[in-house]
C-alpha cells in the first residue's frame, strides 16, 4: 500500500472515491461538482488530502482541514473525511490513514486531530482504538439555512 498526498494531478483517482463518502451519507451522486469541489480544494490548497492506493488502485482517502485552537494559541487539523472503498474494507487503510494525519500533525508541532462524524458512524471504535476521546464541548452547531 501507497500513501500520497493528493494533488490536481489525482483528482481522476480522487473523485470516484470523494462521490462514494457523499453517497454514504445520503448526498446525491454528482462527479462534476465533487471535481470542481476537490480541484478547489487543492489548487487553494486550504486542505490536506491523503489517498492509499493498492496495486495502483486509489482505495480510500482522508481530508483534514485547518483550524486554530485560540486558548492554546496552535494550528489542529479536523479529520473531516475518512472513506474506504467497500471492496478494500477491514484491511487497516483507515488506520494507515489516520496514522499518516497524526504524523503530519507531530512533524508540524500541531496541537492534534479533531474527527468530525456522525454518532452512528460504524468507525467509532476505530477512532477509539487510534486513542481519540469523545470530547462533550463540542457539540453545537449553526446551520445557516440559506445555503
Amino acid at each position: 500500500m501507497t500513501i500520497i498526498q493528493a494533488t490536481t494531478e489525482h483528482l481522476d483517482d480522487l473523485v470516484p472515491l470523494f462521490d462514494g463518502y457523499r453517497v454514504f451519507y445520503r448526498q446525491t451522486s454528482n462527479l462534476n461538482s465533487v471535481k470542481a469541489f476537490l480541484k478547489d480544494r487543492l489548487t487553494k490548497q486550504d486542505s490536506v488530502i491523503y489517498i492509499a492506493y493498492i496495486n495502483d488502485i486509489a482505495v480510500g482517502f482522508t481530508q483534514l482541514y485547518f483550524l486554530f485552537s485560540s486558548v492554546s494559541m496552535k494550528p489542529m487539523y479536523v479529520l473531516n473525511d475518512l472513506y474506504i472503498d467497500a471492496n478494500f474494507r477491514s484491511k487497516n487503510i483507515g488506520t494507515i490513514l489516520i496514522n499518516k494525519a497524526k504524523a503530519l500533525c507531530k512533524e508540524k508541532g500541531y496541537k492534534g486531530l479533531i474527527i468530525q462524524t456522525e454518532p452512528t458512524n460504524p468507525a467509532q471504535h476505530l477512532y477509539q482504538r487510534l486513542g481519540f476521546i469523545k470530547d462533550k464541548d463540542l457539540t453545537f452547531f449553526w446551520k445557516n439555512e440559506q445555503t
